[in-house]
């Protein structure tokens, strides 16, 4: 099955017989509550990006060990990049610790994204 392992948080998964386990694996789905429970993002994005790097350090077969995670949430304001990113590095931790290789982020406040 080929179907994008991305939506909106909130949103429906693409196809109302998925469930969001079936289109984004086991562990990007974990990333995904954890998120949304830290944080209530107004958008969480969590793209799968390890069929670009197999054979690299840290790549496993099966995939789910480099994701690119864009999240807009409130309880960003007022903090810098690296806060940020320590906060949900902090959240994520489990993952990071074990199958997760690479997490590529981008983390905004709400209005942050219209600049």
């Amino acid at each position: 099955m080929d179907v994008a392992r991305t939506w909106e948080s909130g949103t429906a998964a693409p196809d109302p017989e998925l469930s969001h386990e079936d289109v984004m694996g086991e562990i990007a789905d974990r990333m995904r509550r954890k998120l949304e429970a830290a944080f209530a993002p107004e958008r969480l994005d969590i793209v799968d990006d390890s069929h670009h790097h197999a054979g690299h350090s840290g790549a496993r077969p099966e995939g789910e060990t480099h994701f690119n995670v864009t999240i807009v949430a409130a309880a960003f304001a007022g903090a810098s990049r690296v806060e940020r990113q320590r906060k949900v590095y902090a959240t994520l931790a489990e993952e990071l610790k074990g199958r997760v290789h690479a997490l590529q982020l981008k983390t905004l406040a709400p209005d942050e994204v219209s600049r």
